[in-house]
């Protein structure tokens, strides 16, 4: 065998029928980006590039079970943790990542809602997801909606982006990537917010609607590179890179939000 080893990476999170995000999305990003994809499925989701249909949870200790089985096998370099959608599910997680895998780089996207609207966590979960799983979390990459449910405030412009990040700081989170994607205007501004300082990473916007997923990919993505060993501001940036290629050549599927080109960018990426 020759080269450096491939990076692990553990995706809890849920699947996603249309492909487009979830464990689908997970799956296509760190595979693209020289990463080894594993996952531990917490929902199965009937749904399309038009929305939400229907979802059937997993049961809090097969989760626990997957991802058990893989941490005492595999191993793993980094963890990607996505929808997780109650309470006894968050504290499952937590529970056994804190037991076998308390030092690894973990990125948690703070699924709440659907791309079309369709709540994917329960009200109750939001308390275990702030009290239980930002304090664990080495990045925590939520979109505006999901900042201002997670920490109380209002986000209304560009400039309360880093109080928003700075309040979630104060909950635990090592690191925050507040999304931008949000606001209006030519341009999409995202925020590094650390204890370091803040770091501002803009793109142009693109006009498209295929958006479905982005979400998901960024925090593969990142979490692929932090299990590659890159720092946290050269994951993060490769990353954005990544999901930006990806919106770039989208296939233009389905009548809704359509998936990005996860596997068009599979050629070597910086």
């Amino acid at each position: 065998m020759t080269g450096a080893p491939v990076a692990r990476v553990l995706a809890i999170a849920g699947s996603d029928s249309g492909g487009g995000a979830g464990i689908q999305a997970d799956i296509k990003t760190i595979s693209a980006l020289g990463g080894y994809a594993m996952t531990a499925i917490t929902a199965l989701t009937a749904q399309n590039t038009q929305g939400v249909f229907g979802v059937h949870a997993a049961p809090p200790d097969f989760i626990r079970h997957q991802i058990r089985l893989l941490l005492e096998d595999i191993g793993a370099d980094a963890i990607k943790t996505g929808m997780l959608h109650s309470a006894e599910v968050i504290g499952a997680v937590v529970e056994e990542v804190a037991r076998l895998a308390p030092e690894l780089p973990l990125v948690v996207d703070p699924v709440m809602v659907a791309k079309g609207g369709h709540p994917l966590l329960e009200p109750s979960a939001i308390a275990a997801l702030r009290t239980l799983l930002l304090p664990r979390a080495t990045l925590l990459t939520p979109n505006l909606p999901e900042a201002e449910a997670l920490s109380g405030r209002t986000i209304s412009r560009p400039e309360q982006m880093a109080e928003a990040g700075r309040a979630l700081l104060a909950l635990g989170a090592k690191a925050v990537l507040m999304k931008g994607g949000h606001f209006e205007g030519p341009e999409v501004t995202d925020f590094l917010v650390t204890e370091a300082g803040l770091r501002r990473f803009s793109h142009p916007r693109r006009a498209t609607t295929s958006t479905h997923g982005t979400g998901c990919t960024l925090a593969s993505a990142i979490a692929t590179g932090l299990g590659q060993g890159l720092g946290l501001d050269a994951a993060v940036e490769r990353g954005i890179a990544f999901v930006a290629a990806a919106m770039a050549q989208a296939p233009g599927l389905g009548k809704g939000h359509g998936p990005l080109a996860h596997t068009i960018t599979v050629r070597p990426f910086p």
